[in-house]
C-alpha cells in the first residue's frame, strides 16, 4: 500500500468495478423506474450490455497483446485500451439527454463494451506485482475491487433517495471511469515489475515456517 503504482492500480480498479456492480445491481431497475419498461423487457435487454461487455474484454486483450508485440512498449499496450474503453464507458452519463429508450440501450451498450475493454487490471497486476508477494498484491487487488461492489450499490440507494432519480447516479458511475483513467496517467506512472524489499519480520516468518515443516 505504500507503492504509488500498485496504489494507482488499486484505485484503477476499484472505479472500474463500480461500474460494473452498477450494471449488476441496479441497471434493470433503471430500465423498469427511468425507461418505463416491464420487468420481462429489462431482464431480456440488460442483457444486451452484458453481452457487449464481455465482447469488449475479450477483445481488449488480444488488442492489448497485439498492440505490445508491434510496439514493445509495456505501458503503452496496456494504458491504451484502457484509456480508450473507460473513456467509451462515461457514454453512460449521456443517457440522462435521451428519453429513448433505443438510445438508451444503445449507450449503456457501448458504455459496458468500453467498461470490459478498459477492464486491464489483472493484466496489469500480473505485469506489476512484486515476486516475492504477487498472492498478496492479488488479493488486496481484488478486495478493493469487492469493496466497491459495497459501497457502489449503498451509494447510489442514497442518490435515489435523496433524488428520486437515476440523473446524479449516472453522473456518479460515469465519473469513475474518468478517475481510474487519471489514476493509470497521473499515479500509476510506467508499468513495470515493482521491486520491494521484504521486511525482517517477513523472512523471519518464512525461516520459522521452513524450520517447522523440516521439523
Amino acid at each position: 500500500m505504500s507503492n504509488r503504482t500498485l496504489c494507482g492500480i488499486f484505485l484503477g480498479q476499484y472505479c472500474i468495478a463500480a461500474i460494473t456492480w452498477f450494471f449488476m445491481t441496479w441497471f434493470p431497475i433503471y430500465l423498469v423506474k427511468q425507461q418505463g419498461l416491464n420487468i420481462l423487457q429489462a431482464g431480456f435487454i440488460a442483457a444486451i450490455p452484458a453481452i457487449c461487455g464481455c465482447i469488449g474484454g475479450v477483445s481488449s486483450g488480444f488488442f492489448s497483446d497485439w498492440l505490445y508485440r508491434k510496439t514493445g512498449n509495456l505501458t503503452v499496450a496496456r494504458k491504451l485500451p484502457i484509456t480508450a474503453g473507460l473513456i467509451l464507458s462515461t457514454l453512460i452519463i449521456a443517457c440522462n439527454y435521451t428519453h429513448s429508450s433505443v438510445v438508451v440501450v444503445v449507450l449503456m451498450s457501448c458504455a459496458f463494451f468500453g467498461k470490459g475493454f478498459g477492464s486491464l487490471g489483472h493484466t496489469v497486476i500480473a505485469d506489476t506485482a512484486p515476486k516475492e508477494i504477487v498472492g498478496l498484491t492479488a488479493g488486496i487487488f481484488g478486495t478493493l475491487a469487492n469493496c466497491s461492489g459495497i459501497i457502489t450499490p449503498l451509494v447510489i440507494g442514497y442518490i435515489l433517495n435523496a433524488t428520486n432519480s437515476f440523473e446524479y447516479a449516472l453522473v456518479f458511475v460515469g465519473v469513475h471511469g474518468i478517475i481510474a483513467v487519471l489514476s493509470y496517467w497521473v499515479i500509476v506512472g510506467k508499468l513495470q515489475r515493482v521491486n520491494i524489499h521484504v521486511t525482517h519480520a517477513m523472512k523471519s516468518s518464512s525461516h520459522q515456517s521452513s524450520i517447522e515443516v523440516q521439523k
